[in-house]
């Protein structure tokens, strides 16, 4: 036997060593059962098979470990396992490969072989024993292995790797050990070479956490790991500076790669796109250019990246790579070299963003791009800002908001910054109209309302984008509560529009809608279901019968004509128009959600209550999951839940359901709000209801 010291622990790589010993378990079959166990530098292939040739010593009379990583020394390993099995005695004595071969192929019992660390298949193929009654283990960072059963090792999952970090380091403080086992991605070698450290250094996860956060390359060569000759940052230094030599093209792209956040990363997305090299430093340049638009070369970069197990096949075209190797291949570089690629990541990232990111067709693109854009994209760029209108168009009003606000504070942090600069502008703009979609009407039109002079006086009181805040004003004022201003300022608004873009214009459209909305709001409902029938077909031919906007006005269209009273026509044409929400922006989006509200409110204002009822019942939790247990949507499905279920036959459940919103509806919207006036008018109707029962 020849094995190295068994792993002191192993910790969550019972379901691998199960899955490794279906796979070898030979019985009495006469050829030796193979396995390729695969994984990054570091993640414990090593300790796995030796956990494995321990827990099975006892079904084999030979066990022995090689070191494989290179082939003469490989070579020389089989010559001694020669000698031990006796093979100078056998026909091939200047042959210690064949000899080998030989003894093993005529053993009498099963017998294990552990190659430890090969590069390739190629490189150990001659020495792979073609017969006998045996198990062979390979380890490798590549993962290509074809024809071969692999095994894939991963990273530790947070709560194992968090288990043993407080195992190991004796503190029980289990948040900074989750916190830390994140920061290390799981890796087993960074972890037990952490804990080795906190041991030595007699401190804690939580001191060698903020250790690690300022100094992470030195901390990344210190500690020293049980069974395992170098630190992280030596293991993954060795995979890098070989890939560099052997596959420079490759190193280009990992470089890249290591830029970017710690999340799937859309190869194709990136490298497709018509980035300027200009905006790049010329020697990044040169070594990035081989991959743009050349799937070929990206592939084989991919490839020889995957041989190092440096990066993992994520789904759906993107790639994986651990943060560990993300920071080790920038800490290698001097720090302005890093920085000039995390620009070419960025010009890279600029360059892949969709034109119009408002188009669901773009929104996967977008959901791919916008972690890394989050990384290396400054916030005043125009990617960012596409991504965040991303955001606000699926349905992400609050972190569009948020998003807004950031790049909005940017800009004014900006060296050269102007309050009237066209960019602070639009960032302003979009600031104040996702603030309303998220839930603070009042705050949207306070923001536009202080936001229109500067706009006007910039560009002028009839250029499209002065129009469009004074659009959103009026919009934002009718949702705060003055219907019948939003109504006014529209229809001063809308002629101008029509003037300066022409009656057909999307915008013009949208202003018609608009006008038609707030004059049902202010009291008009037959005029409001009269103006969107008119111009419904309008927006149809324009846009097209799937445009958002056109959806838009069928669903207005319907709530109008049940306002005008319709109920049971509103309640059929919200049920054609549901499906086809559902198809172009999503079952989660809330426009679909408003969608299913409103079949849910005519459905009971049709004659069915119970059906309203139940349809508010299953709508609320995905209501308050994307929106928010707070957002005045949300609060007022809860107020028709509860009037469905009192029409339904239980007052008693609309009184406590009422009683329940009211304080919520009241720090919400405010005491004298009209919905908050509206639930305790309603709550004292059930009341009412359940004296006059008794």
């Amino acid at each position: 036997m020849s094995l190295p010291q068994r792993p002191g622990v192993l910790a969550g790589r019972e379901e691998l060593l199960a899955e490794v010993h279906a796979l070898l378990a030979d019985g009495d079959q006469p050829s030796p059962r193979l396995v390729v166990l695969c994984g990054l530098g570091g993640v414990g292939k090593t300790s796995l098979a030796a956990e494995y040739a321990y827990r099975h010593l006892a079904e084999v009379g030979v066990a022995w470990q090689l070191a494989a990583e290179e082939p003469a020394v490989l070579a020389v390993e089989m010559a001694e396992l020669a000698a031990q099995l006796g093979g100078r005695d056998l026909a091939v004595p200047r042959d210690p490969v064949a000899s080998v071969h030989a003894v093993l192929a005529a053993w009498p019992t099963s017998w294990l072989l552990v190659f430890d660390n090969a590069r390739d298949e190629v490189s150990v193929r001659r020495f792979l024993p073609p017969a006998g009654r045996g198990r062979v283990l390979v380890t490798s960072q590549s993962q290509h292995w074809p024809g071969r059963p692999r095994v894939d090792v991963p990273v530790l999952e947070v709560s194992v790797a968090t288990k043993f970090l407080i195992s190991r380091t004796r503190d029980t403080n289990e948040q900074a050990a989750a916190a830390l086992a994140g920061d290390l991605g799981g890796l087993p070698l960074a972890l037990d070479q952490s804990a080795a450290y906190i041991q030595a250094a007699a401190t804690t996860v939580s001191g060698y956490r903020a250790l690690f956060a300022e100094r992470r390359a030195d901390m990344l060569a210190r500690g020293e790991a049980s069974g395992h000759p170098a630190g992280v940052s030596a293991t993954l230094s060795l995979a890098l500076q070989r890939l560099e030599a052997e596959r420079p093209t490759a190193a280009a792209l990992l470089r890249l790669l290591a830029c970017l956040a710690a999340e799937p990363v859309p190869l194709r997305l990136i490298l497709e796109s018509t980035a300027p090299a200009d905006d790049m430093d010329a020697g990044i340049a040169l070594a990035v250019r081989p991959l743009l638009g050349d799937r070929l070369a990206a592939a084989d970069a991919v490839a020889a990246l995957r041989q190092y197990s440096l990066i993992t096949a994520a789904g759906d075209g993107t790639v994986l790579v651990h943060r560990l190797v993300q920071a080790v291949t920038m800490d290698l570089m001097a720090a302005d070299r890093a920085a000039l690629w995390r620009q070419a990541a960025a010009v890279l990232i600029e360059a892949a963003t969709p034109a119009d990111t408002s188009r669901p067709a773009s929104w996967p693109a977008c959901a791919a791009l916008l972690p890394h854009a989050s990384v290396v994209l400054d916030l005043t760029s125009d990617g960012i800002s596409d991504l965040a209108t991303y955001l606000g168009a699926s349905g992400s009003y609050s972190l569009a908001r948020d998003t807004f606000r950031r790049i909005a504070e940017a800009h004014e942090a900006a060296p050269d910054y102007v309050p009237e600069h066209p960019d602070t502008l639009i960032a302003r703009a979009n600031l104040a109209f996702f603030t309303g979609q998220a839930g603070d009407p009042a705050a949207a039109r306070d923001q536009y309302a202080a936001l229109l002079p500067v706009i006007e006086e910039v560009l002028g009181a009839e250029h499209p984008d002065t129009l469009t805040a004074r659009a959103n004003l009026a919009s934002f004022a009718g949702l705060a509560g003055d219907e019948a201003a939003a109504r006014d300022q529209y229809a001063a608004l809308l002629p101008v529009i029509e003037k300066i873009l022409g009656a057909e214009h999307p915008d013009t459209l949208t202003a018609r809608a608009n006008l038609a909305r707030w004059t049902g709001h202010a009291g008009d409902e037959a005029a409001a279901r009269d103006q969107y029938a008119a111009l419904l077909p309008v927006i149809e031919k324009i846009s097209g019968a799937e445009h958002p906007d056109t959806l838009t006005a069928r669903a207005n269209l319907a709530r109008w004509t049940g306002h005008a009273g319709d109920p049971a026509a509103a309640r059929d044409q919200y049920a054609a128009l549901l499906p086809v929400r559902e198809k172009i922006s999503g079952a989660e989006h809330p426009d679909t959600l408003t969608a299913r509200a409103n079949l849910a409110r005519w459905t009971g204002h049709a004659g069915d209550p119970a059906a309203a009822r139940d349809q508010y019942a299953a709508l609320l939790p995905t209501m308050e999951k994307i929106l928010g247990a707070e957002h005045p949507d949300t609060l007022t499905d809860r107020a028709n839940l509860a009037t469905f279920t009192g029409l339904a036959g239980d007052p008693a459940a609309a009184r406590d359901q009422y009683a329940a919103l009211l304080p919520v509806r009241e720090k919400v919207s405010g005491a004298q709000h009209p919905d908050t006036l509206t639930a305790r008018v309603n709550l004292a109707h059930w009341r009412r209801q359940i004296e006059a029962a008794s």
